[in-house]
């Protein structure tokens, strides 16, 4: 019998699962982040959270008068929660930079700051970043700056005391805005688990790489492998048995992770012949939401009913099957980009932890079980033809700048499904992985809405899905 929040009464098991997944959704919470009822529902159950997100997952609870921050234990490089922008869209490479040198600014300032004082402090520092650099009279400098400071600025760290950001980055030689610092979610925000100028690679950050050190004996090695299926059936929208790895396999297939997982979390665990997922029918927990609204999604979806149909064809007909990279090939892949960018000046040698090439030959060595599983692998060109298709039939309503550019909406959705394990992306093409069959009969209908006056060229789409129950 599962032992996860054994002490809380049934009539409260629910109110615990809604604590749970709301610090694991958010992994910081401050007294207006993500709501104002937040940090009281998760300081309530803070005791029996913090002895359950250890001993089920390996994650540390650190709660504060003002903050609660989760400190996960890191198996992967995960590329699917990324910061985002007022617009929206995910941070690039700029954005994070100022947000890091913002965080280091406003250690060095007081109560308050003002936003034009706050990008001289940043520019200084960008400034001796090769390639980086902050320039506020340009104004895609200003927003990339202004989108740091609105990250910070919705958790907590700031609070808009005077004016407005948004003046200032329209023009700052007119308007300016005043912000209060809290320094104790600062803190928070920027909270490491390493001293980064010890690591001479990404993949020092990760505990399932011997970061922190393997546990002595067999019992503890058992529990962390435990610790490790669990995060990896959580944390991941399937855990496929074909990408877990021989030391993992027995523990994905425990009937004790989904009596945990479940007890801890509300959700239910399904079972299927090639791998293991947490179904979040809700969408309280995901991160990403699919099927979702937009036309991304709205595209992925449809692009994935044609894929799944080309997987079923046989004879001549049938696509080629191609093994996937495992996951250690593609945590080495990501890792060689990352440390690519790698600044070597800071770097404190003696204390500096493997180099990249002896971490990226451990972790090639990473159990799998014995055995390759192929997949049916579809073409770029064949998804380009596919998605030309959708946009003729549907493209009413998806959003015109995608829709003018094919590729970059390709892209966009052919990522999206890569981030929810329907696909794995590979030089020319994509392969079709098996949770890609519960989207094998979909249909859709565009809905033209009518206002009074002239007819409306806005269209509303809406998708039928017929999951298949045997992926």
């Amino acid at each position: 019998m599962s032992r996860v929040a054994e002490t809380v009464s049934p009539l409260e098991l629910a109110d615990y699962q809604k604590a749970v997944r709301l610090v694991l959704r958010h992994p910081l919470v401050t007294p207006g982040y993500p709501d104002k009822a937040a940090l009281a529902t998760v300081r309530r159950w803070a005791g029996q959270l913090r002895t359950d997100l250890m001993e089920v997952l390996g994650y540390r609870l650190v709660t504060t008068a003002d903050t609660a921050r989760l400190q996960r234990a890191q198996d992967g490089l995960d590329a699917t929660r990324p910061a985002l922008t007022r617009a929206g869209r995910p941070f690039d490479r700029r954005r994070y930079a100022y947000l890091v040198l913002t965080l280091a600014a406003l250690g060095r300032h007081g109560a308050q700051v003002a936003l034009g004082e706050l990008a001289d402090a940043v520019a200084a520092d960008a400034v001796r970043i090769d390639g980086l650099g902050l320039d506020t009279a340009h104004k895609a400098d200003r927003d990339a700056f202004v989108d740091a400071v609105t990250w910070l600025t919705e958790r907590g760290a700031l609070t808009l005391a005077d004016g407005s950001a948004t003046a200032w980055a329209g023009d700052p030689e007119r308007a300016e805005a005043l912000y209060d610092i809290d320094r104790e979610i600062v803190t928070a925000v920027h909270h490491p688990t390493r001293v980064l100028q010890h690591l001479s690679s990404v993949t020092a950050l990760l505990d399932s790489a011997g970061a922190l050190g393997m546990s002595a004996g067999r019992a503890a090695q058992r529990r962390d492998q435990a610790r490790r299926a669990r995060r990896l059936v959580l944390e991941n929208p399937v855990g496929y048995y074909a990408d877990a790895g021989a030391e993992l396999l027995g523990q994905l297939r425990a009937p004790a992770l989904a009596e945990d997982l479940e007890r801890l979390t509300g959700l239910t665990v399904e079972r299927r012949g090639e791998g293991v997922a947490l179904v979040d029918t809700s969408g309280k927990l995901s991160d990403i939401r699919f099927p979702g609204g937009g036309t991304v999604a709205q595209a992925a979806l449809l692009l994935a009913a044609r894929i799944s149909a080309a997987v079923q064809r046989a004879g001549r007909h049938a696509p080629e099957l191609l093994p996937a990279p495992t996951a250690a090939e593609r945590l080495a892949a990501r890792a060689r980009r990352i440390d690519a960018a790698l600044p070597s000046r800071g770097l404190i040698t003696e204390l500096a932890g493997p180099d990249a090439e002896s971490v990226y030959e451990e972790s090639g060595d990473v159990g799998q079980e014995p055995g390759e599983t192929r997949y049916p692998f579809v073409t770029y060109s064949w998804l380009r033809g596919r998605l030309k298709e959708i946009t003729g039939e549907y493209g009413a309503g998806f959003a015109a700048d995608l829709r003018g550019d094919p590729d970059r909406l390709l892209d966009q959705a052919l990522d999206l499904l890569n981030a929810m394990s329907l696909i794995a992306r590979v030089d020319g093409g994509a392969l079709a992985l098996p949770l890609l069959a519960r989207y094998r009969g979909v249909t859709a209908r565009v809905k033209t809405r009518t206002t009074a006056g002239p007819p409306s060229q806005t269209a509303l789409f809406a998708v039928d899905t017929a999951k298949d129950p045997t992926p």
